[in-house]
């Protein structure tokens, strides 16, 4: 049986090492979930910025019914401008250059993990692909496609059509199959941290919008219902959906359990939607369990090897310990 002295040491080993758990879930938890969302406003030519307290500010203005939005690594913005053909790039503190012109019709905007930037042509019936110095090249062609998303192997989805509307699945060779058919009007695309697709279906009502989950292996079923002519989908790090209703001119929130509640409301005609960066790494139970391990060990190095010897002079003047008296090495 372990005698009193071990187990406060134990205790306080885990006390320490909790401690520390939770001082490092404070200083990066809250990074993490701290992200901005970014709209675009197609009526009023806007990109609207959202903090997760649901305040607004606009970040960008002068725009021509702004479309597809997505960030790149370093954390710039590009932006779709639908009427004017042009991909305008807008650095953190919104400073705008024009990244590409000449892209009639762009709609969907999506990055690829080696940084290139992928944009649809609704029109055009297109997908180019730029390089990070802004070379174009034709990544697909005849596909009136409308949004973009990739999955994690770096396989791009695209949503064509109208009323009669599919997914379309392309590999990173330009390879391109159906993976989804008998849609109405879809348009917004996000995958969410498991790799399920979601996906907007506009519909033929003000109501009749949907929201489809597709399961890794392509299973089709019903999220959400009852939307106001949806658009963009995007989700934030903490794995919550967010839809952009163009109708209401709301943006309406998710849990993955699927219960529904307004984020934003007030915004004029948005269309897709953009999460600021990628989340922080949140420390895993693995990285604490280790903190426990390390100051349990140094307790117990302190215990075995550093603890005062306690003795008492003799006669002949050597030094004998006192009964109870721990050594200075190891014990057996």
């Amino acid at each position: 049986m372990k005698n009193n002295y071990e187990t406060k040491i134990q205790a306080a080993a885990h006390l320490f090492g909790g401690s520390l758990c939770a001082v490092a879930a404070m200083l990066f938890l809250p990074s993490a979930l701290a992200q901005n969302l970014y709209v675009a406003g197609a009526n009023n030519g806007r990109i609207t910025e959202i903090t997760p307290g649901g305040t607004k500010s606009t970040f960008a203005a002068g725009l021509s019914a702004p479309y597809g939005l997505a960030f790149d690594s370093s954390g710039n913005l590009y932006e779709a401008d639908n009427n004017s053909g042009t991909i305008y790039k807008f650095t953190p503190g919104g400073a705008r250059s024009t990244f590409a012109s000449g892209v009639g019709g762009v709609e969907g905007l999506a990055f690829d993990s080696a940084g290139n930037l992928f944009a649809s042509q609704f029109g055009g019936g297109s997908i180019f692909e730029y390089t990070s110095g802004g070379v174009r090249s034709t990544f697909a062609a005849g596909a009136s496609v409308t949004a973009l998303a990739f999955d994690s192997t770096g396989n791009l989805f695209a949503t064509a059509g109208g009323m009669v509307g599919s997914i379309s699945e392309f590999t990173s060779g330009g390879t391109r199959t159906t993976y989804a058919s008998g849609l109405s009007y879809p348009v917004g695309l996000a995958f969410d941290s498991a790799g399920n697709l979601y996906e907007v279906d506009v519909g033929l009502g003000n109501t009749s919008g949907k929201i489809y989950e597709f399961s890794t292996s392509g299973t089709q079923s019903l999220f959400a219902s009852g939307l106001n002519n949806p658009q963009g989908l995007a989700f934030d790090s903490a794995g919550n959906l967010y839809e952009a209703d163009y109708g209401s001119g709301k943006i309406n929130e998710f849990t993955p359990g699927g219960v529904e509640s307004t984020f934003a409301s007030g915004l004029s005609g948005p269309t897709f939607i953009a999460f600021s960066g990628e989340p922080l790494p949140v420390p895993e139970p693995s990285a604490c369990a280790l903190m426990v391990v390390g100051t349990t060990l140094l307790f117990v190095l302190r215990r075995t090897y550093l603890r005062p010897n306690k003795s008492h002079l003799t006669r002949d003047g050597s030094l004998v310990p006192l009964r109870g008296s721990r050594r200075l090495v190891p014990r057996a």
